[in-house]
C-alpha cells in the first residue's frame, strides 16, 4: 500500500515537475495574482481512491495544508529515493 502511495505520488511530482517550464510563461500580472492567494482560503480537491476506477472521495484544506502535504510528500520522494538501494548486495550499508 506504502509503495502504491509513493508510486502515485512519485507520479504527481513528475507530472507537477514537466508542467513548470508552462508557468513561466504566464504573464507577469498572473504570476503577481496567483503569489497573492490567501493562505486559509479552503480548497477541495477530487481524489481517485487506489485500487478503484470509480471510487473517489473529496478532501477540502487549506492552500498552507496544501502545500505543506505537498512538501512532506516531497521529502518522502526524495527520501525513499536516495535510499532505495540500502542493505542490499555488496556494500549496501548507508
Amino acid at each position: 500500500m506504502r509503495h502504491m502511495f509513493l508510486a502515485s505520488a512519485a507520479a504527481l511530482m513528475t507530472s507537477a515537475v514537466v508542467a513548470t517550464p508552462a508557468l513561466s510563461q504566464v504573464a507577469p500580472a498572473q504570476q503577481q495574482s496567483a503569489k497573492t492567494l490567501d493562505p486559509n482560503e479552503v480548497v477541495c480537491e477530487k481524489q481517485q481512491e487506489i485500487g478503484s476506477r470509480i471510487a473517489s472521495k473529496r478532501v477540502c484544506k487549506t492552500r498552507a495544508q496544501w502545500a505543506e502535504q505537498r512538501r512532506v510528500d516531497r521529502l518522502e520522494i526524495d527520501r525513499v529515493q536516495t535510499r532505495r538501494n540500502c542493505g542490499s548486495g555488496e556494500g549496501g550499508q548507508c
